[in-house]
């Protein structure tokens, strides 16, 4: 039995407020130990959206109640909360800004609204751009002009990775993440992923070529993180005539990336230092005590949506044939998921913001490690 530490994945969709009838904190951190994840960093592109006080609330109420695993909540930049937004920097996982395509209180329609956030939000607490191609190119501007860590979110184009490379080189502060759905699937496979269904294809970043996908894997070493991107809609939704983007992959990710090592494309260093070491650095995360994922490395069998947790009912590497399952999930000395059943109550999980006496934890970022 393979031993690992409490894996990390600082970029999901828990759907909480707004859409539960996809994924809540509940199932979502379900999903998210049926993985071997004992940490999720949750997006703040909700209904409403997490973007002052009063909304930053209720998700971290709602986590309260819910969660099952630890977890963090992103607060959202937007054209108008620069000032209030940053001083709410030590309850946050961390400033998510949309430098792409969203919509309502997080739409930043040009960089000079950039500006203030940059120079707002405090150092010390992690700043993380959805950002594509030139928006990319920018955001790291934006990091040397400013001398502050920047993190990129699912890294997707050769580009993109080629460009990030070269900034660090350079000594800019800029770390990223790449998703496994970008790893292993290419455009070539929608037909494949869709059933006939066009909108199962459906996520942002667009899957790209599969010179893209090998540039990625021969630049293993500048990818700092890997991140599911987990984006749970229902099979309805993904079927209709606007099928909203993303994939679920809090419990496909660990089996494609140990398959991955078991055909010596990665080492387990890679999967211990992308899915806990650098996350728990770049995000500032405390230590997790006594917590540990156990993992059959031998077991062979095909992925099925009908066994996942998530609420959303599909995947799109239904059928795949991986190798390695996780068997045991131990969260802070308490057994929290055991061959397939989840076994700690909606409510175990813990703030990463906050230290057992409640008070808000002190972090220091450690950037450019």
């Amino acid at each position: 039995m393979l031993k690992l530490p409490g894996l990390i994945d600082p970029h999901v969709h828990l759907r909480e407020p707004g859409a539960t009838h996809k994924e809540d904190y509940d199932s979502g951190t379900s999903a998210a130990l049926a993985g071997g994840f004992t940490i999720v960093l949750a997006m703040p592109n909700t209904n409403p959206p997490i973007f002052d006080s009063t909304t930053l609330d209720l998700a971290l109420n709602a986590a309260k109640q819910k969660a099952r695993c630890d977890f963090g909540q992103y607060v959202g930049a937007g054209p108008n909360n620069a000032d209030s937004i940053a001083a709410l920097a030590g309850k946050a996982a961390g400033l998510k800004m949309y430098l792409d395509s969203t919509f309502g209180e997080l739409r930043l329609d040009d960089m000079t609204l950039w500006q203030a956030h940059f120079q707002n939000y405090p150092q010390n607490y992690p700043l993380v751009a959805h950002s594509e191609s030139r928006t990319m190119a920018a955001a790291i501007l934006f990091s040397a002009i400013y001398n502050r860590p920047i993190h990129i979110a699912h890294v997707s184009l050769k580009e993109e990775i080629l460009l990030i490379k070269a900034a660090k080189e350079k000594g800019i502060q800029v770390t990223c993440e790449v998703c496994p759905h970008h790893l292993f699937l290419s455009k070539d496979d929608i037909p494949a992923i869709s059933h006939g269904h066009a909108g199962r294809g459906e996520v942002r970043p667009r899957l790209a070529t599969k010179a893209d996908v090998q540039a990625l894997w021969e630049n293993m070493d500048v990818i700092d993180c890997f991140a599911t991107d987990h984006a749970p809609h229902t099979i309805e939704e993904k079927d209709s005539d606007n099928p909203p983007p993303g994939f679920p992959g809090l419990e496909t990710a660990l089996p494609l990336l140990l398959t991955a090592v078991d055909d010596r494309r990665l080492t387990m260093d890679d999967i211990i230092s992308k899915m806990y070491t650098n996350p728990k650095k770049i995000f500032n995360l405390p230590e997790q005590a006594e917590t540990w994922v156990e993992v059959d490395e031998k077991t062979e069998y095909e992925i099925k949506a009908e066994n996942q947790l998530t609420r959303c009912g599909w995947t799109p590497f239904e059928g795949w044939k991986v190798k390695g399952k996780v068997r045991k999930v131990v969260l802070r000395g308490q057994t929290a998921f055991e061959d397939g059943k989840v076994l700690v109550q909606a409510g175990y999980g813990r703030n990463v913001r906050e230290n057992q006496n409640g008070l808000l934890a002190k972090v220091n970022c450690r950037s450019g490690f």
